[in-house]
């Protein structure tokens, strides 16, 4: 037998718990936060935002009778700050604002439950995405990020389907038949509970199987544009094309370890210098061809800024796309398609092609000087950076469907992203963080 506690102790002298003293403290929330804990700074950045669009949305006022609302900031606030400390879930975060000193500090005695965050996190991704906007754009004409330099990469972000919710279209036809009389079924189930009392289960039970539904409908809509993509391939035959019951804007794309799962394509552009992200988007598309065009058009109109110099790799060269961005007098910096292959078999990959335009012909010869290649070298570190920090704070899965509440999801981790650079970057002109500039201290 194991000896007691008491006899492992023996003659050692040690402080022991006394956990049923009865003390006094007269101590608020804010006592008991330190000083400088940075939960302080995002309240008071998030103070700083105009967020007049969500109190217009309260539909309690001075005039009219209702519960009052819990305050926007608090929200904002909150999910600011669990993006920074990696947190993700809602319910999660509903158990830390009952738990943790700078959550519950945040809320300052309010109240707050899961359904309210979760909702809160995907319903105003245009406001996180102006927001990210405003910030830049004070930076800009403080003359602190000039956009001479722009880098574009993209990742591929996990969506929230499964690989098992993917359907032929006969399949889909059989499960939207299966739904329809679901609904109809559940329709006339909550027209007897009804009369019952259970009105609240009832409407949830029949707005759950309507949305199977509507997903399924979706999904078949989608089915209908990825079989058209597949026709106007060519080459070998392909399997059948198939669209996610539960997530019809998921497409099955290849992963970083060689895997293929449902996900979504991430793209980020970033400022060379100070290397925050400028624009965001989150498409269905699995691979980067083609995206170079919208981004920079983006970042362009975004900011009313031609960047000098546009920085991609080589799953971005597409032609038309190198072609565009030339003739806007930036000059693309990227590995030419089968270099390396073409230089072993002794041809010149930078000499000029028949048939081609001049922008193509001037990007090739450049891309053959060691300064290009030297510049092209910085594109990692502006370009991967951002998504390696969004993936340490937990980019690695959607908690959400459909692309528009992706794209919200993942402003939450570009806003927390570009709140850390602006904290840690300082002008040597004024001794101020680029973060205090923005707030306008």
């Amino acid at each position: 037998m194991s000896k007691s506690p008491q006899q492992q102790r023996g003659d050692a002298r040690t402080k022991i718990p006394e956990r049923s003293q009865v003390e006094m403290q007269f101590l608020s929330l804010d006592q008991w936060l330190d000083q400088d804990h940075r939960v302080r700074v995002v309240w008071q950045y998030v103070e700083s935002l105009d967020l007049t669009e969500l109190y217009q949305s309260i539909r309690a006022t001075r005039h009219e009778v209702g519960r009052d609302a819990i305050d926007p900031r608090i929200l904002f606030a909150l999910w600011l700050f669990a993006t920074i400390e990696g947190q993700s879930s809602a319910r999660r975060l509903d158990e830390l604002t009952r738990r943790d000193i700078p959550y519950m500090w945040i809320c300052g005695g309010v109240s707050v439950n899961y359904h309210r965050l979760s909702d809160f996190r995907t319903q105003y991704g245009e406001l996180l995405e102006r927001t990210m906007t405003d910030s830049i754009a004070v930076l800009i004409h403080q003359g602190l990020v000039e956009l001479k330099t722009v880098a574009q990469d993209g990742m591929r972000v996990r969506a929230s389907a499964s690989s098992s919710s993917f359907r032929q279209d006969a399949t889909l036809e059989a499960a939207l038949q299966e739904a329809q009389d679901h609904v109809a079924k559940v329709r006339q189930q909550q027209a007897e509970e009804t009369d019952s009392g259970d009105r609240r289960g009832a409407a949830a039970r029949e707005r759950a199987a309507r949305e199977k539904q509507e997903r399924i409908a979706a999904a078949r809509e989608e089915l209908k544009e990825i079989q058209q993509r597949y026709d106007n391939r060519s080459g070998t035959a392909r399997s059948k094309p198939r669209a996610s019951t539960t997530d019809p804007e998921a497409r099955r794309m290849k992963m970083g370890d060689g895997g293929t799962r449902p996900a979504m394509n991430v793209q980020f552009a970033s400022d060379g210098d100070a290397q925050m992200v400028v624009a965001v988007e989150v498409i269905s598309q699995g691979s980067d061809s083609g995206l170079m065009q919208p981004i920079y058009d983006d970042v362009c109109d975004r900011y009313g800024v031609t960047p000098e110099s546009y920085l991609v790799d080589g799953g971005f060269g597409k032609k038309d796309d190198i072609t565009h961005v030339e003739k806007h007098q930036t000059k693309v910096y990227s590995p030419l398609y089968a270099e390396e292959k073409l230089i072993a078999e002794g041809k010149d990959p930078y000499a000029a092609k028949s048939g081609e335009s001049q922008e193509m012909t001037a990007y090739r010869a450049r891309m053959g000087t060691d300064e290009a290649k030297a510049i092209y070298q910085r594109r990692a570190a502006i370009a991967e950076f951002p998504h390696a920090d969004c993936r340490n704070r937990g980019l690695r899965q959607f908690r959400v469907r459909g692309l528009v509440k992706a794209k919200a999801q993942t402003m939450w981790h570009v806003l927390a992203y570009n709140f850390m650079r602006m904290r840690n970057l300082i002008c040597p002109l004024r001794a101020q963080s680029y973060l205090e500039i923005v707030m306008g201290n």
